[in-house]
């Protein structure tokens, strides 16, 4: 283990959010998300689910910038993160010139926001790199197939996290030799143990929706553990839960998470959601189905973090189910701990951001 010391580098994030505008503190644009606008945002402002749909994302990626401003690591010093909208990034080019000495920047890209920033994204990462600031993107879905610009960004990233694998061949190929890539799921946007473990949970399974509703698949197993649990089933059908909800949830013991099969994406239908991964640092036991490929979900559930299912399968649903209910204060404890150690967005971009800067042998960055 490394001895305690001074930091090795000074380092500021620009987040790129679509939902921001200039160049703005990560902590006033997040302390500000309640009394933004949204009504010049969305295609139909008269569209109430719409509206709310478009309040979900905003509050879902806020958080998210919430999460990079509490990035922490003890080899790096991290100075306030800021963000950054397509309206402030002409701005953030030119302050990267007057960057002060000793002081590293990384402009950080999430989903497929780099699409946000338009045509000019290759030439834009191009002269920031000219200007020694690193391009980071945390990208936790199909983006080296789904998002047309992601051939132009390729080229100028210093560090890849990508839930997808194999990337598409032909962006692969795009990719500098000296980026650094990680192959690693969308985790949780939580800033970790921000939610108290709680020590006697109500027995009960908490269903968490998505975005695509109860799809049939989904009926049948809850209409199933309605028989099999009674009251002590507790369904949440769509995508309604607000980011500042989630933490409530730590009250219920199990949380029976939705995987990817249903995304319409090949890769993404192998993966799962980001679920599994906050209830976890909620303290919930989280129950899933296995992913066609297993990835993450596998490892989690032959470490006993995590219990899987096979796909379709009502009577080892249940078992799981029941399995989750019996985890006592220890396996609950412990199931808690790692999460918020090790999978949470922060910690995962820190990480990776103090690997490309300090200890890679095959990566030169700040360029």
């Amino acid at each position: 283990m490394r001895p305690a010391g001074p930091p090795e580098a000074r380092l500021r994030v620009f987040l790129f959010l679509p939902w921001a505008q200039e160049v703005e503190d990560a902590a006033s644009f997040v302390g500000r998300i309640p009394a933004i606008d949204l009504r010049g945002r969305v295609s139909d402002p008269q569209d109430a689910g719409l509206m709310a749909m478009a309040r979900l994302d905003l509050d879902w990626h806020g958080e998210t910038a919430r999460c990079f401003a509490a990035m922490a690591h003890p080899r790096i010093e991290f100075l306030p993160a800021r963000v950054v909208g397509p309206t402030g990034l002409a701005d953030l080019l030119g302050q990267s010139a007057k960057r002060p000495p000793g002081e590293a920047w990384c402009l950080a890209f999430t989903a497929q926001h780099p699409q946000g920033v338009g045509a000019v994204v290759g030439r834009l990462c191009s002269a920031l790199r000219g200007r020694g600031v690193g391009i980071l993107y945390y990208a936790f879905d199909e983006a080296s197939r789904t998002m047309p610009c992601f051939g132009d960004l390729a080229p100028h990233l210093d560090i890849l996290v990508h839930d997808e694998e194999p990337l598409a061949a032909p962006g692969a190929a795009r990719l500098r030799p000296g980026c650094l890539r990680l192959h690693r799921s969308w985790v949780a946007n939580v800033i970790p143990f921000a939610a108290p473990f709680v020590d006697a949970p109500e027995e009960k399974i908490v269903f968490l929706g998505s975005e695509m509703g109860l799809t049939e698949h989904r009926r049948r197993q809850v209409e199933f553990l309605k028989k099999a649990f009674g009251g002590r089933f507790v369904a949440i059908h769509d995508h309604s839960l607000a980011v500042a909800d989630r933490a409530s949830l730590g009250r219920y013991k199990v949380a029976l998470c939705p995987e990817g099969r249903k995304f319409s994406g090949p890769a993404m239908a192998q993966t799962h959601t980001d679920r599994p991964f906050w209830s976890g640092c909620m303290g919930m036991v989280p129950v899933s189905e296995d992913s066609r490929a297993g990835n993450r979900l596998a490892d989690l559930a032959a470490a006993k973090l995590l219990v899987s299912y096979p796909h379709g399968d009502l009577p080892a649903l249940a078992g799981a189910c029941e399995e989750g209910l019996s985890a006592g204060y220890a396996e609950r404890r412990r199931i808690y701990e790692h999460y918020n150690r090790a999978e949470t967005v922060g910690r995962v971009a820190a990480d990776v951001l103090a690997t490309a800067m300090l200890g890679h042998p095959k990566v030169s960055w700040p360029p």
